[in-house]
């Protein structure tokens, strides 16, 4: 047990990781914010993200419902459910390369939203190396995700907007895992994270348990190259490029399945298919932890941002996924529901193999 002289000390050293981070990605937001409007006013007739039909938090909502994930966060630190957060931005020098990029990269961005240009993946190089639904430049980024360059910026444009939480909301998917992995020799547990990106969850993860040799599958290369990148020094993570449809692991092999802002961008029939690969691979007893965005009904007050949300930033399934019922979806391939608990503006739901 904390004294309170500790737990005094622990919550300084959090506030001053953290507040600084913040403000970071805040002011990413806010110069990102005027940029755009500039850029608008130079195109005064192009088509405007639509407007909110159901109800939308206010911005004090909004700050209290942020403030509130860090407090869970640093709730879980004092439990003892995962360590200090290192968020592993990098070096100076790298944040601000990765800045500038950013930057760089904005006005290409703000034109293909207003002439709604989301298909140049959609390309001889892609065509039939991948499957349809991937090749768009979801959020309109520059290359999809199958460039260097967007998988060099990938982290700092999620973090910019989530404002600065994206890395809190992660971790809270570290909760469950503690649950399933509690008494166990984690040299011994099989954990697989599909579309793991940049590797970023992984790094959260494997910080809080450090037994944990887990593998990594992303449908992208120069993702995979990113995230080989982030663990270099570490040596305590594989990484493949894999589709999520046809996992390469044999069945009942994984003890632990996470995926972590995926289904939002997989069309429907899609979805199912990939459940069942989640239930294939786990053994049984073993836990699939899914985390994505808030759905329609989760937070009521949220459904207008929910609502929003594909139109800003080309996400052709969001709108379908928002009004998914996912504990029928895994039900029906054959997976428990355990917990489901919203993470500001994502949630963290858990499933059982029988």
């Amino acid at each position: 047990m904390a004294t309170a002289i500790e737990r005094i000390g622990l919550r300084a050293g959090y506030g001053l990781r953290q507040g600084p981070r913040i403000a970071w990605y805040l002011a990413h937001g806010y110069a990102m914010g005027r940029l755009r409007r500039m850029a608008e006013e130079k195109h005064p007739d192009a088509r405007r993200q639509s407007s909110a039909t159901k109800p939308t938090p206010n911005r004090d909502r909004l700050w209290r419902d942020l403030a509130a994930l860090f407090a869970r966060d640093l709730a879980n630190v004092e439990a003892g459910i995962y360590p200090m957060p290192n968020d592993h931005d990098g070096a100076l020098p790298e944040r601000f390369d990765r800045s500038r990029a950013f930057f760089l990269d904005l006005p290409e961005i703000f034109t293909r939203r207003r002439e709604e240009a989301h298909q140049e993946v959609f390309s001889e190089e892609f065509r039939g190396r991948f499957p349809r639904y991937y090749l768009q430049n979801f959020h309109y980024q520059s290359g999809g995700y199958l460039s260097e360059g967007s998988a060099k910026i990938y982290d700092l444009q999620v973090e910019v907007l989530f404002n600065g939480t994206a890395n809190a909301m992660r971790r809270q998917a570290l909760v469950p895992i503690h649950a399933a992995l509690k008494g166990r020799d984690q040299r011994t547990v099989a954990l697989t994270d599909v579309a793991c990106g940049t590797g970023r969850f992984l790094r959260a993860l494997t910080d809080a348990f450090p037994g944990v040799r887990p593998t990594g599958f992303d449908l992208s290369e120069p993702y995979v190259e990113e995230a080989r990148r982030h663990f270099r020094r570490r040596g305590r993570a594989r990484f493949a490029v894999a589709n999520a449809e046809a996992l390469p692991l044999p069945d009942d092999s994984q003890d632990v399945v996470t995926t972590i802002f995926l289904y939002h961008e997989l069309p429907p029939k899609v979805r199912r298919i990939v459940a069942r690969e989640f239930a294939r691979v786990l053994k049984p007893g073993g836990t699939l932890v899914f985390m994505d965005s808030l759905q329609l009904g989760d937070v009521a007050d949220y459904d207008g941002l929910l609502e929003m949300f594909p139109s800003g930033f080309h996400e052709p399934f969001y709108e379908s996924y928002t009004r998914e019922d996912l504990t029928a979806l895994f039900g029906e391939a054959g997976l428990e529901p355990v917990s489901a608990t919203p993470a500001f503006v994502s949630k963290v739901m858990a499933f059982k193999k029988p």
